[in-house]
């Protein structure tokens, strides 16, 4: 047998009797690994669970709870039911609903006082004279006339918001039966005023200088040269104005009172179309 075998041989045997002899310590040694009590320590634990009070379970604890809360309420001595006194409206004083109620109905009676009193004034204030719903000069008559005649039939008078237009004479015996009397009356003077509305839907309704008519842009209505209707929807003919006038000749246009105008069929002048319409 070789040297090198011999002393492989003696390693081995001195591994294993070491491993034998660190094996054999550790199973005489009272300390098992990290955490591990001892049987000494647990023999002791085990003395002192015998020897000391037991704690009590959650279960006492709850009734000795419930059975101090019961001992510790006091029973309520009859008593005869107070009686009851309205209290002093003064000393209660005013509610917030009270408060807001009283604000509501105080301010809807200044309201309705102030309302009253403005109607009442302005019914008693006189009507303002000098623009549109009073008595408005337009101009002299022979002015107006010769405006007519050489700007294509029409005058037109933003003051009054109206459309004077010449009214013949031949065609007077007709009007007696169809126009006012305040209105007839202008149209002896050789004029008629037209208000510039339509009876339709309100549109401001313009002349046309090659039909020579009144015709409303917005729906089509159309009128002669002195607002009786022609065509259209609209359910009559243009309203008027009556107008007087004055010592000089002057044309005073009353705006206050507008005569409604004269029914569909309506025709004493019998003019027609003199060109192409503009609507």
């Amino acid at each position: 047998m070789s040297s090198a075998a011999v002393i492989a041989i003696v390693i081995g045997v001195v591994v294993v009797l070491g491993a034998i002899a660190f094996l054999t310590v550790a199973r005489r040694s009272d300390v098992r690994g990290a955490g591990a009590l001892s049987r000494e320590t647990k023999r002791r634990d085990r003395d002192a669970e015998i020897d000391g009070p037991a704690a009590p379970t959650g279960r006492e604890v709850e009734r000795a709870a419930v059975s101090e809360r019961e001992n510790s309420l006091v029973k309520a001595e009859n008593q005869a039911p107070a009686v009851w006194v309205p209290p002093d409206p003064e000393a209660v004083g005013v509610s917030r609903r009270q408060f807001f109620n009283r604000a509501t109905v105080g301010l809807m009676g200044v309201g309705l006082t102030s309302f009253a009193a403005a109607g009442f004034v302005a019914f008693l204030w006189p009507i303002a004279k000098g623009g549109f719903g009073g008595k408005v000069n337009v101009g002299k008559r022979d002015d107006i006339i010769a405006s007519i005649r050489s700007n294509g039939g029409f005058f037109y008078a933003p003051e009054a918001r109206a459309w004077l237009t010449e009214y013949p004479a031949s065609a007077l015996p007709k009007a007696e039966g169809a126009y006012e009397p305040a209105v007839l009356a202008s149209l002896e003077a050789g004029l008629i005023a037209s208000y510039q509305k339509c009876p339709h839907l309100g549109c401001r309704v313009p002349s046309c200088t090659s039909s020579q008519w009144f015709e409303c842009p917005c729906h089509g209505s159309q009128y002669n040269r002195v607002g009786e209707k022609k065509a259209g929807p609209a359910p009559r003919g243009l309203d008027h104005f009556a107008f007087v006038l004055g010592a000089s000749g002057d044309v005073v246009v009353d705006t206050g009172i507008i005569y409604q105008g004269k029914p569909i069929g309506t025709n004493t002048t019998g003019q027609e179309a003199e060109g192409p319409h503009c609507v």
